[in-house]
C-alpha cells in the first residue's frame, strides 16, 4: 500500500508500504460516483447516500475478514 513518508522524520527508503487510514477510507467512499462531486441539493438525501455507501463498505469488510 502507498504511503507518504512525513519530512525530516521518515526516510524514502520505505515509502508505499503503509496507507493511513484516512486515505485509505476517502479512496473507498470515491468509488461511489455520487459522493466525491455531491451532486444531490438536499443535505438529507447526500446522508442518505453517505449511510449506504459506509453500509456496504462495512459489508465488503465483513466478508473480506470472514
Amino acid at each position: 500500500m502507498p504511503r507518504f513518508a512525513r519530512k525530516g522524520i521518515e526516510s524514502s527508503e520505505k515509502l508505499g508500504r503503509h496507507r493511513w487510514v484516512v486515505e485509505r477510507t476517502h479512496a473507498w467512499f470515491n468509488r461511489f460516483r455520487r459522493l466525491p462531486v455531491r451532486y444531490e441539493r438536499r443535505a438529507d438525501i447526500y446522508e442518505a447516500f453517505t449511510s449506504l455507501a459506509a453500509s456496504l463498505i462495512t459489508l465488503n469488510q465483513i466478508r473480506r475478514f470472514r
